[in-house]
């Protein structure tokens, strides 16, 4: 495909993708700025141990999906077929051992992470490397992360692709302030 053929936003695509980004910043400081709750760690990461099943289930399905499985997903079906369903499959039956076998456990303790079970089973030292290898593996994924968005941003605006990544990661980190 020559590039010249491509088709890129109209000034209607900008407006609305402006008010879309101008949307998601007002909610972020509403809630930001409005005095809400979280104060503290265990108000930030625990909801104060004060929430039932059903959102704490939404929360963490909301924040397992990423821009990767949103374009990704589809793309890999589209191209390989639907046996990437089983994979569907398997994440339910590996979400079922967690849920009864360790959740149980870190909730009796009133603990808010598995790092802290590392610690009180084995040492500080296995806390740390295990607390490394979570962030060496996240500053991997997030690169991926804030690329597939970016990337497909340069798709259709026909900006750079260093300026979407830059712009995508600057929105993220932006956004993540502001809410916390």
């Amino acid at each position: 495909m020559d590039p010249s053929d491509q088709k890129h936003f109209t000034v209607v695509d900008y407006i609305v993708f402006a008010l879309l980004l101008a949307a998601s910043a007002g909610i972020g400081l509403y809630y930001a700025l409005s005095g809400g709750r979280q104060r503290t760690t265990q108000e930030f990461l625990m909801a104060d141990r004060s929430m039932r099943c059903l959102p704490i289930s939404l929360s963490l399905i909301a924040s397992f999906q990423s821009a990767v499985a949103i374009i990704g997903v589809p793309a890999e079906i589209y191209t390989h077929g639907t046996q990437y369903w089983f994979i569907g499959c398997a994440y339910f039956l590996g979400l079922l051992i967690p849920a009864h076998v360790f959740i149980p456990v870190l909730y009796r303790l009133q603990l808010s992470s598995a790092y802290q079970y590392l610690e009180l089973r084995f040492s500080k030292a296995v806390r740390i490397c295990g607390t490394l290898t979570f962030i060496f593996q996240m500053v991997i994924y997030m690169g991926v992360c804030v690329y597939t968005p970016a990337f497909a941003l340069n798709a259709a605006t026909g900006f750079q692709l260093w300026g979407t990544v830059l712009a995508t990661g600057l929105v993220c980190a932006l956004y993540t302030t502001m809410v916390s």
